[in-house]
């Protein structure tokens, strides 16, 4: 299939790669015209603009990084919205808002497009590997067309409702959920090591007897070992905890654990860990934390 992508970042670059790799034709586009070379290099071919990048394509993707990101490239100037034709689907793979994605939901269907919300969870080794785990909802004609073109990027696919916010919302919930693990994982490990107990130890015991968590092992060991090279951040996670407050708050729930944890990230970002890795920025707040009540 003829397929656009807009969004060549740490995830949407390994995604776009593996859909060269299935054998799909692609036009990329990206705001800093490198990102695009590797693909130029595997066949792709290069987009000026948003509009662009959907000249002849049977789907678009977009990966990128925020609400004001999409809907720059969505509704602005050559923005992608308006080049679509009735009948082409569009892909939304990034984590945004829930008040945006019913907007898209809506501007989709007033022009006869199909629209699917695909937001994935995994960090860019998982992209690279092609083992995302994919969350989609849209109408059941639209996902069914999806379908063979987010199979590749990925080891699972959850269809979560027909509503497209659905995804959104469950991807926004399930990173929450990330980062009161990551949180009180790092508080854990805070313990442990003042009870004279190895961090990894801890882990390893506990995982073992209570959760049986892939997630808790991973991140447990960039906890404890921090990459070179961070994948989400800091700033990043802030800022899905802070539309995950919007979305409970525009549906009249209070979400206390989110409205703490947010006050974990605004410190963080104050203290200048913004750019941190997510799971290494809230394992130094607990140790920050310990430190302070030394």
């Amino acid at each position: 299939m003829k397929i656009g992508f807009l969004g060549l970042g740490k995830m949407g670059l390994p995604m776009a790669m593996h859909l060269i790799a299935a054998g799909h034709e692609l036009r990329v586009w990206n705001r800093t015209e490198g990102k695009t070379e590797p693909l130029l290099r595997e066949g792709a071919i290069a987009a000026a603009t948003p509009a662009e990048a959907e000249l002849g394509a049977d789907a678009v993707f977009t990966m990128l990084f925020d609400d004001a990101a999409n809907e720059e490239v969505m509704f602005g100037a050559n923005g992608l919205m308006d080049a679509l034709s009735p009948g082409a689907l569009h892909i939304s793979c990034s984590t945004i808002s829930v008040a945006l994605s019913e907007r898209l939901t809506a501007e989709h269907a007033r022009r006869g497009q199909d629209f699917v919300a695909a937001p994935v969870f995994g960090r860019p080794n998982v992209a690279e590997e092609g083992r995302l785990w994919i969350v989609a909802a849209g109408a059941e004609q639209a996902v069914a067309k999806a379908r063979p073109l987010l199979e590749p990027l990925s080891r699972g696919i959850s269809v979560v409702g027909r509503e497209p916010r659905q995804a959104h919302a469950v991807k926004l919930g399930g990173n929450f959920l990330i980062s009161a693990m990551i949180h009180s994982l790092g508080d854990a490990f805070v313990y442990a090591a003042g009870q004279g107990i190895d961090p990894e130890t801890f882990l390893e015991t506990v995982n073992s007897a209570l959760f049986q968590s892939p997630f808790y092992a991973a991140y447990g060991k960039v906890m404890l070992h921090p990459p070179e090279q961070p994948g989400a951040t800091i700033e990043l996670g802030g800022k899905d905890l802070r539309l995950l407050r919007e979305a409970a708050a525009a549906r009249g729930a209070h979400l206390r654990l989110a409205d703490s944890l947010a006050e974990v990230f605004a410190e963080a970002i104050a203290g200048g860990l913004g750019r941190e890795d997510w799971a290494v920025g809230l394992y130094r707040m607990s140790q920050q934390g310990h430190e302070t009540h030394l």
